[in-house]
This record gives structure tokens, sequence and C-alpha cells, in this order.
């Protein structure tokens, strides 16, 4: 009998909490955009140095941001483009890295 008792309690603890619990919500993904006029492996440094600041304040690529990167390599004529893509990905921050520069 108690047996019987305890199962049942177990039973209804467990119903009742299952829709407390509910399905995990996915991690909210903070899209950066940058939007270069230089050639990539130009940036590398930079954008390294950029990597390591946001680690530091918990934010990780791939795991809670995501990077786009977007070059027009010194062609002016791309950049609206490159923007418009950047646009479309809903992308929070564009930094617009222009150079007088040009490889």
């Amino acid at each position: 009998m108690n047996r019987k008792i305890i199962i049942c309690l177990l039973t209804t603890a467990l119903v009742s909490i299952a829709p407390l619990a509910g399905a995990q919500q996915p991690k909210k993904v903070t899209r950066i955009g940058y939007l270069s006029s230089t050639n990539p492996a130009r940036e590398s440094a930079r954008f390294e140095a950029i990597r390591l600041a946001l680690r530091e304040l918990g934010y990780i690529e791939g795991q809670n941001i995501a990077i786009e990167y977007r070059y027009s390599v010194g062609k002016a004529d791309r950049y609206p483009e490159l923007a418009a893509e950047l646009v479309h990905l809903k992308a929070v921050e564009c930094n617009d890295n222009v150079n007088s520069e040009t490889d």
C-alpha cells in the first residue's frame, strides 16, 4: 500500500512540474556586421584584438555572437551591395572601416 502511495505521489509531482520546465528557449545570438574597404588580410590583426575584447566581455563568436564580415577590397561600387547584405542579415552593429588606401 505504501509503495502505491509513494508511486502515485511521485507521478503526480512529476506531472505537475513538467509544464513548468518547458522547452529551453534558444540563445539569442547577436549579429555584428563588419564592412571594410580593405583586404581581409590587412584586417586580421585588428579583428583578432576585437574578438579578444569581446571574449573578455563574455561574447564568444559562434556561441552568443555572430560576426558577418564584408570587404569591398577597394571597390567603392560594391559598398552599397555589401551594406545591403548586412542589413538583410539584421546585423545590430555595422562597423564601416573605410580607408583611402587600397590594395
